[in-house]
């Protein structure tokens, strides 16, 4: 099948993740203003930005009830909420109440991350299509989209509340077009009665664990690396931009240029070697003295982390029952976005102490994780 008419089955999650994509890309590129905005320094920041992934926690609990409830209409209503609540941060000035703002983004992200990967999930199967590297890199175009014009804005000296502002209204229109004639999602209710069908096994718990470092290390690195361009490097607003803009264009054009290949090599093996690059890429960054050895770091840590939560996803979808699956994959989000959420705290924590360089090498580290439990996600396959 060609790459537009898979684009055509996969339309709805694609344009939701993409508005996704906008959404992060442009709070990573205006985090620097945001956090000089609520006058915090990197340590207060990591502190501030927790309640976010607690938020998003209850959200992706409560994702399997929601999205039944919602039926056809799932997708597009949880997006189009993501949307509007990235509008707010860039009306907060003062720190104690970025959090619940903050709050309100990180609801709305876990819940429609739930629900639009149980739908691409749903799709592949029905289809018998690979999606998940696509749709995936929709959110890294979007991303890296939302944090170049996010640059640009701030190189006009927007301030902050005109800058999400705006994307937030972009967003809005990917999201708006999510909407399917049939996007129900089927399954996500837990059977009636237990036995073998209501049982999920370890297969997202795995798949879970291994999105979990992947996104940690990702959504760090995209989170921090304006940060470390423009403070440890001395980069421009436009420069700092480029970090994750970098990072998130690399990896756009890697899963689209794996959506093929990912059907026809060991998903073990694609686990493993994508988990190396992407070390060695976050050791770059650590260790780079200008703008430019960054920008390489980057896009090299792009080229191996762009397979590894794709890969991971429809292993999980793969493996479960068709009973299952809309649950497994919401458990694999779940426990996957633990990463998503606390990597920046994390990294923010360690920056304030460490340095970031010392950051970027956590998440190298973190990385070698993957080659642990990629053969263990091998052996639940052969099971």
């Amino acid at each position: 099948m060609s790459i537009f008419r898979t684009l055509a089955v996969a339309r709805a999650p694609v344009a939701a993740f993409a508005a996704m994509g906008v959404l992060w890309g442009t709070f990573a590129a205006v985090l620097p203003d945001l956090k000089d905005q609520v006058g915090v320094d990197e340590t207060r920041l990591g502190l501030i930005l927790l309640p976010t992934p607690l938020a998003a926690v209850v959200a992706m609990l409560l994702a399997p009830m929601i999205g039944a409830w919602l039926g056809r209409v799932a997708v597009p209503v949880a997006a189009l909420a993501m949307a509007a609540s990235f509008a707010l941060p860039g009306q907060v000035t003062v720190a104690w109440v970025f959090p619940l703002a903050m709050m309100c983004c990180g609801a709305a992200t876990g819940l429609t991350d739930v629900l639009m990967n149980a739908r691409v999930s749903a799709l592949e199967n029905e289809r018998g299509l690979h999606l998940m590297n696509l749709c995936h890199a929709a959110y890294s175009f979007g991303y890296a989209g939302g944090a170049l014009l996010t640059g640009a804005m701030r190189g006009a000296e927007w301030g902050p509340a005109w800058v999400m502002g705006s994307c937030a209204l972009l967003a809005g229109c990917c999201a708006a077009l999510s909407w399917e004639r049939d996007g129900a999602i089927h399954g996500l209710r837990k059977p009636k009665g237990g036995g073998a069908a209501a049982r999920l096994g370890l297969v997202p718990l795995i798949g879970g664990g291994i999105v979990l470092i992947a996104f940690l290390t990702e959504n760090a690195a995209e989170s921090w690396s304006a940060l470390h361009i423009e403070k440890t490097l001395g980069g421009s607003p436009e420069q700092g931009a480029m970090g994750p803009a970098a990072l998130a264009l690399t990896m756009g054009l890697s899963r689209l240029a794996g959506q093929g290949l990912v059907t026809r090599l060991d998903p073990s093996r694609v686990l493993m070697g994508g988990a190396l690059l992407s070390a060695l890429g976050a050791l770059g960054a650590a260790l780079a003295t200008s703008p430019e050895m960054a920008y390489a770091g980057f896009i090299v840590m792009g080229l191996g982390s762009s397979v590894i939560a794709p890969t991971a996803f429809s292993l999980v979808g793969r493996l479960a029952t068709a009973e299952a699956r809309a649950r497994a994959v919401a458990r694999a989000t779940l426990y996957g976005y633990f990463g998503y959420f606390f990597g920046p705290p994390t990294l923010g924590f360690l920056a304030g102490t460490f340095g970031l360089r010392f950051a970027f090498v956590f998440a190298a580290a973190m990385l070698m994780m993957v080659l642990v439990l990629a053969p263990i996600m091998a052996r639940q396959k052969a099971d």
